[in-house]
């Protein structure tokens, strides 16, 4: 950006970190901006971004669906962390994924349907059609830096995101590998080239440093507004930068946590716990509103753990993970659950909403990055305990830039879950009128969240 005359939207800082070359994004400033705070200057709508947030397991049925319909909803005890938000999360209770005559995957069939609109070709890890992220990327996608991120929060880097069977798109499990490549030079393609300082210089040595003289130029050029914008901006991303110093250190050994072997740097291991996919998840949320709020990209994934075989994770001190409750723990008779596997859930609702919630902080034009997203929580199971495939537990977060009614709780009654998926394209502007296969194909969006 040195020697430049007047900032544009597309306009970046430079610099160099350990002899590399690192790029940082600008938020969108007011002089990006028409009068009204509500479009670009050259008249162009601001982006809306996509995005799916998925946790295997689900909830738990009578437990998680909200006590009333429609607009102003009562959440039920296992979404009461997503209360200070759910005028803005829209759910829908009463999926439900048709098997035809295909087999059960058991951790498979539900996300192949709510995000591909059909069941794996040829049962487990079979072939696969395109996910949604991947339509709605080659839709909105193909003008940004990254045509889209994934991230797991589970020391792995599995993902339901493929183009096609032999196409997967792997996440990145490592927030630190994440900041590197954010802040790495300039490339299409994230899995086409590499950046790797080293760690330690790089959390020694801010890359916001690296940049000052761009930023002094351009401050230069700003008004009052957009300098406190810069200012608050880089005061987020160096607060980002020290807790991403802490990952670094080798984390103290927890009893009965096993470790993602290679999945990590030597010196700083994934323990599986649900502590440190929460802190991946709180990372990774502030890592991806940089990168979508500088619009280095507008679609991501997120898996906080799941994949093809339910969830690992566990507590500290705990010899059983999430996933082997869900089948060996008892329902207590008084409570008509079982206890452990609602806290899991409980955490996991709570996590969910911390993801949407550090959206909400992030300004974009006259609203918030979660006001201009469209963030859909998909899940495996029903109940998870016999591998359910109905009542799905499905949400949206989030406003996609004022083409959703949220805080509403809408109920399915039986329809498929692909009807959440259709609507999700049609919300993000894929030119499709109907989706799915089989049973599960369907032209009916929800028309009643559409503003």
């Amino acid at each position: 950006m040195y020697g430049m005359k007047q900032p544009s939207r597309r306009s970046v800082l430079r610099g160099m970190t350990a002899g590399a070359a690192v790029t940082v994004g600008l938020p969108l400033l007011d002089m990006f901006l028409n009068s009204n705070g509500d479009a670009l200057a050259t008249g162009e709508d601001l982006p809306v971004y996509f995005g799916t947030w998925f946790q295997g397991l689900g909830f738990t049925p009578t437990f998680w669906e909200p006590k009333t319909v429609g607009a102003n909803y009562e959440n039920n005890a296992q979404l009461k962390a997503l209360d200070p938000i759910k005028h803005k999360v829209t759910i829908f209770s009463g999926s439900t994924v048709y098997m035809d005559s295909n087999s059960l995957v058991p951790h498979e069939s539900g996300p192949s349907v709510c995000l591909t609109g059909g069941h794996p070709k040829g049962g487990q890890f079979g072939e696969h059609m395109p996910t949604i992220d991947t339509i709605i990327a080659d839709s909105i996608g193909t003008t940004t830096r990254f045509r889209s991120l994934n991230v797991s929060c589970d020391g792995t880097n599995e993902s339901f995101s493929w183009r096609s069977s032999s196409s997967v798109n792997t996440s990145e499990s490592n927030p630190v590998e994440l900041y590197k490549r954010i802040f790495g030079p300039d490339f299409k393609d994230p899995n086409a080239a590499e950046f790797t300082p080293d760690p330690t210089i790089m959390a020694r040595h801010s890359v916001l440093s690296s940049v000052g003289d761009g930023r002094a130029n351009l401050n230069a050029k700003l008004g009052a507004s957009d300098k406190a914008r810069i200012d608050e901006y880089f005061t987020s991303l160096r607060e980002l930068e020290m807790r991403l110093a802490t990952q670094l250190q080798k984390p103290k050994p927890i009893v009965g946590c096993a470790v993602a072997s290679g999945e990590y740097d030597a010196d700083m291991k994934h323990s599986r716990s649900i502590d440190s996919a929460q802190m991946d998840n709180r990372l990774h949320a502030q890592l991806l509103a940089h990168a979508l709020s500088c619009d280095q990209t507008r679609v991501f994934t997120l898996m906080l753990a799941g994949g093809k075989g339910g969830s690992p994770l566990r507590r500290a001190n705990d010899s059983m993970n999430f996933h082997t409750y869900t089948h060996e723990e008892a329902v207590d008779q008084k409570l008509g659950l079982q206890p452990n596997v609602d806290w899991f859930q409980k955490q996991v609702a709570a996590t969910f909403a911390e993801f949407i919630t550090t959206f909400d902080k992030f300004k974009v034009g006259d609203k918030t990055l979660l006001d201009r997203s469209l963030v859909m929580y998909n899940t495996d199971l029903g109940l998870a305990k016999i591998h359910s495939q109905v009542n799905l537990p499905l949400m949206f977060a989030g406003g996609a830039g004022g083409r959703v009614k949220p805080g509403m709780h809408v109920v399915a009654s039986g329809q498929t879950a692909a009807r959440v998926g259709l609507t999700a394209q049609q919300i993000m502007g894929v030119p499709t009128s109907s989706w799915g296969t089989e049973s599960n194909k369907t032209s009916k969006p929800y028309s009643e969240i559409l503003a």
